[in-house]
């Protein structure tokens, strides 16, 4: 009975076991089918890109700029990966052609007056061969092709993989009313991953739906309300067309209301930038006066020397970047303690030398100092020529953090506003928290006091002008890279220096970052209706009349020159 039984279980399971070996022989049947008819039109693409490709080289070859340009579109639509290089190539004027072999050439140099050409895809250097100049021509280029150069590279662009170099290409393709472009950026923009790209995209999108005859009333709508909310100037201007050329009822009152959109951001932007350029020249005029508030207001010293001080330090930035040629960024970081111990070395000696015969006679100090000053600027004369030197900016102090398209700042006056900080916040430690600076302060606030309790008034004072001198060099290196190194540099800024100490508060350190910063910021709000020199006057006017409200300035302190 069991052997019976069991026949038909063992039948079964050989059945079961043939089915499903012929159903995965079928399957693995049809997976090769499948394979072999996407690998044969895979082949067959290729072939049929090789062959657009090589015909686009054929016509590179002629000399004809028609056939040029037919061998540009036919590379700028075919996905070969080669395309890139050669438009490349063509729009550099690099690419030649062998007019014998007929057959495209890159020129590798120069040998014994002919030309080292190599074929224009090989890139092992022993193929090359010397031909005579005769022999090779270049592919000829126009600014008609240039500019069709241009819009194909862009096109193959859009699929780079580096973000920048497809948000470059939007940007060149903005405004191309094509079909066949509308349809690749829109085929685009479902599957770009970043957001800044993404974003241009639907703004290149919105302007060819809102300039297209055949974009319905809802598209144009729709278009208006995207380009309202960018910061694209190929936006407003779109848009401005777009009212020029007629639009009415509903599309002219969105227009409108879109242009009234990006109006405001502009503003917004153009304040910004105004307001960063005030900051950036109240960094300067801080650096310059900095220095000058300090042996102003404890010594009551009019030192009209104190330019040149800034000079002696642009020109140990220049001496320090000539012996460092192949290290400009270093440089930078050596010439601010070079230039604060040679600017702070002169200081000391001029107040040892002559400065100290004169305290409490102001206006004999001040021509002293004056006569100082041309005595600094000729012997600069007579050592570095009476011409400028330009000091070089490192690499990380150059280019642009662009914020928007509207707005962008530019690193150099950034990093002065940020040394600007940093000095003033080191000069604050020193004179709250250490030894030297609790002396300043006592003579500044009471000197006879200050020498009743043993504080050795000369050696604060020697000290003391050596601090401020040094920080005048300081504020010559951030000057070397924002103007030449001469020897009048420091003419330029010992007016605006005076103006911020009077201002501020004499020797108050937070009255000449705050009046530094807002003078600087007045005169450039000024100048785009004053201009540069009124907006100076103006500034002018308004400190001698606030200077006869409150003669002390914003933050009044008590020193020698309040004693009386």
């Amino acid at each position: 009975m069991v052997f019976a039984t069991n026949i038909p279980l063992a039948g079964a399971r050989h059945l079961l076991q043939t089915a499903v070996k012929l159903l995965v022989l079928f399957l693995l049947f049809s997976r090769a089918i499948s394979v072999h008819a996407e690998t044969t039109v895979s082949a067959q693409s290729a072939t049929e890109q090789d062959t657009q490709f090589n015909q686009a080289l054929q016509y590179l070859v002629t000399s004809k700029f028609s056939d040029v340009e037919k061998g540009v579109s036919l590379l700028g639509q075919s996905n070969d990966p080669r395309s890139t290089e050669v438009l490349t190539l063509l729009l550099s004027g690099d690419l030649y052609r062998h007019k014998k072999e007929q057959k495209l050439v890159t020129i590798q140099g120069k040998q014994d007056n002919k030309y080292v050409i190599q074929d224009l895809f090989t890139k092992d250097a022993t193929s090359s061969v010397i031909v005579s100049k005769r022999k090779v021509k270049r592919v000829p280029l126009n600014n008609q092709l240039r500019g069709q150069i241009k819009s194909e590279l862009a096109r193959l662009n859009l699929s780079s993989p580096e973000a920048d170099i497809r948000r470059n290409a939007v940007t060149q393709l903005m405004g191309t009313q094509e079909a066949t472009l509308y349809q690749r950026l829109t085929s685009r923009l479902d599957v770009e991953s970043d957001a800044s790209v993404k974003e241009l995209i639907s703004v290149a999108v919105a302007i060819y739906e809102l300039n297209a005859k055949a974009s319905s009333s809802s598209v144009k709508q729709h278009a208006l309300q995207v380009l309202g909310e960018s910061y694209q100037p190929e936006a407003r201007n779109a848009i401005n067309r777009f009212v020029s050329a007629g639009a009415e009822g509903v599309l002219l009152k969105e227009a409108n209301k879109a242009l009234g959109l990006i109006e405001q951001r502009a503003k917004v932007a153009e304040f910004s930038q105004t307001l960063f350029f005030g900051l950036s020249l109240g960094s300067v005029l801080v650096l310059s006066a900095i220095g000058l508030a300090i042996t102003f207001g404890v010594m009551g010293v009019i030192n009209m020397a104190h330019g040149e001080l800034m000079m002696l330090g642009a020109y140990t930035t220049y001496v320090i970047q000539t012996l460092m040629p192949d290290s400009i960024g270093a440089s930078i970081f050596v010439s601010i303690p070079a230039a604060f111990l040679v600017s702070a070395a002169v200081g000391i000696l001029i107040e040892r030398g002559v400065i100290r015969f004169l305290y409490g006679r102001p206006l004999e100090t001040l021509l002293a100092t004056f006569g100082i000053s041309l005595v600094l600027q000729q012997a600069v004369r007579t050592i570095f020529s009476p011409l400028n030197r330009s000091v070089a900016t490192p690499d990380f102090m150059t280019g642009v953090i662009e914020i928007n398209p509207l707005l962008s700042l530019t690193l150099n006056r950034l990093y002065i506003i940020g040394f600007c900080l940093v000095v003033f916040a080191a000069l604050f430690f020193i004179l709250r928290y250490t030894r030297l600076g609790i002396e300043v302060r006592a003579v500044s606030q009471n000197r006879s006091m200050a020498r009743a309790m043993g504080v050795r008034s000369e050696w604060v004072d020697a000290m003391t002008f050596g601090l401020g001198s040094g920080i005048a060099g300081i504020a010559g290196v951030a000057l070397s890279q924002l103007t030449n190194v001469g020897p009048n540099l420091g003419q330029a800024y010992i007016i605006d220096s005076f103006m911020v100490v009077v201002f501020g508060g004499v020797g108050n350190l937070w009255g000449t970052l705050v009046a530094g910063m807002s003078l600087g910021i007045a005169n450039k709000v000024m100048e785009p209706w004053a201009g540069a020199v009124l907006a100076k006057i103006l500034v002018l006017v308004f400190i001698i009349l606030f200077i006869q409200k409150k003669p002390r300035g914003l933050f009044p302190q008590k020193g020698r020159s309040a004693e009386g």
